[in-house]
């Protein structure tokens, strides 16, 4: 289970990827927590670096879907993450 507050590491990864000249691009928004762990399986895998957007957002508001979470990668990584999704069968799931 992930913890509810992020910790030191976390903000410091988050704060890197901020600080990068590459924008961040949205990838996907879900609500399939099972969908979305896989997908950071393969980004992982491929050792792309990713941020999930929203995800603490996204528990607070319970389970109604209003607010799904949003997978960012940095721009110059996007076209490596969408080739690889769609390979492994989740095109329908990337964000257009």
């Amino acid at each position: 289970m992930r913890p509810a507050v992020a910790t030191e590491g976390q903000w410091s990864r988050v704060l890197t990827m901020v600080s990068q000249p590459n924008p961040m691009i949205e990838l996907l928004r879900t609500n399939d927590l099972v969908l979305l762990s896989v997908i950071e399986a393969i980004l992982n895998s491929e050792r792309i670096e990713f941020l999930i957007a929203d995800q603490h957002m996204s528990s607070l508001e319970g389970s109604s879907g209003f607010l799904p979470r949003r997978l960012l990668v940095p721009s110059d990584r996007i076209d490596r993450a969408r080739r690889l999704l769609r390979e492994a069968g989740f095109g329908s799931e990337l964000t257009t």
